[in-house]
């Protein structure tokens, strides 16, 4: 009753009176959160474009044929997409390894580069693993470096200090996640989308995204994909400004959200991690084991069981989720900049992460 009176409330920033509703530890009524694996209400089916993505490339993204997808609107959201987990069996752990052992490496960002020396974060898994798998459930343990790890950058480097990407901060993007991310957005109806720039955020039961809009890239045209494994959360979303009160959403393991067109200007933030829905300590769909016979040419790559029981400890208490976006539109430069010092770095991981005057945030209690 709290929650829908707060969400008939508009006036002055009601966006951050619903987003410290769902942030309370002690908030047990979830009835107005959307869930879109049983839809009704505001929530309508969308079109995808089946014919954009072959049923051979998806295969090789770790996906299901386009055709098998399903894919929700929302009312009053036009341009948003959500597409419940669409991932082959197993294929989830490929990702969640990727964001844990191969992309935090060097010359990847990382939260940490602002505390630590670049020779202590060149290999936090192998700093880390021994002490994540006898990990056990008192909260008195010291937490590992990927523990401590809240965000890496890929692509171009957002710089959180300008709150720019520049042309002099950039490494080479992962080719799977571009591979994954191009057949995402062309089953979206965004044929040629490219994959620039992520942002992987690394989320505890304490943590917190807080309210913002992503508007630094060039081309708003491209929609933002995002990517969730792990534990499940609360997603807000709201409107062109704080005084209008979001819509709020579960988002569990292997969910897709495409944010375009109206929809990618919007206020949106994650108040809440939450414990899997299903009562396990991992959702069953990371349960599933990979098929032994991947497609030729297939971006995805079996995990050892070693490096599994690594990334299993690490999700029983956490979320991992992608962020990708294309900068430059084709064709398009960056802008000559004159003396502006472009560093690439972000606040520490009790800042803010900002991307416009509002502020994104990872919050311990």
């Amino acid at each position: 009753m709290a929650a829908a009176t707060l969400t008939r409330e508009g006036g002055e920033d009601a966006f951050r009176r619903l987003f410290r509703f769902y942030r309370q530890r002690d908030v047990s009524d979830l009835r107005g959160v959307v869930d879109f694996s049983v839809p009704g209400g505001q929530v309508f089916r969308s079109q995808l474009s089946l014919s954009s993505v072959s049923d051979q490339d998806a295969c090789r993204a770790g996906l299901q044929p386009v055709s098998q997808w399903k894919a929700y609107g929302l009312n009053g959201y036009p341009g948003f997409i959500f597409i419940p987990n669409p991932f082959l069996p197993g294929c989830q752990r490929h990702w969640v390894k990727q964001c844990l052992k191969l992309y935090p490496q060097k010359p990847n960002v990382c939260n940490l580069d602002l505390h630590m020396a670049p020779e202590k974060t060149s290999d936090l898994w192998g700093q880390s693993k021994e002490q994540l798998k006898r990990k056990g459930s008192s909260k008195r343990e010291p937490r590992s470096l990927l523990e401590k790890l809240r965000w890496v950058t890929l692509g171009y480097h957002y710089n959180w200090d300008t709150k720019k990407y520049s042309a002099n901060h950039h490494t080479p993007f992962p080719s799977d996640l571009a591979f994954l991310s191009e057949q995402v957005a062309a089953a979206c109806g965004f044929r040629g989308f490219q994959a620039q720039a992520g942002i992987l955020n690394y989320y505890h039961f304490d943590s917190s995204l807080g309210i913002h809009v992503d508007e630094s890239e060039f081309d708003l045209s491209r929609p933002l994909l995002s990517f969730s494994f792990g534990q499940s959360s609360i997603f807000l979303l709201g409107g062109l400004k704080r005084e209008e009160a979001p819509t709020a959403m579960f988002m569990h393991s292997g969910d897709i959200m495409v944010m375009s067109g109206f929809s990618r200007l919007l206020y949106h933030a994650v108040p809440r991690v939450l414990p899997n829905p299903e009562g396990t300590a991992l959702p069953s769909c990371l349960d599933q084991a990979l098929s032994s016979d991947l497609p030729v040419g297939s971006v995805i790559e079996h995990s050892s069981d070693e490096d599994w029981q690594v990334c299993a400890k690490y999700l029983q208490s956490s979320r991992i989720n992608m962020t990708i976006r294309q900068v430059l539109a084709e064709g398009q430069k960056f802008p000559e900049e004159s003396g502006t010092k472009e560093n690439g770095q972000a606040p520490s991981e009790d800042s803010h992460h900002q991307e416009n005057s509002r502020a994104k945030r990872h919050k311990p209690n």
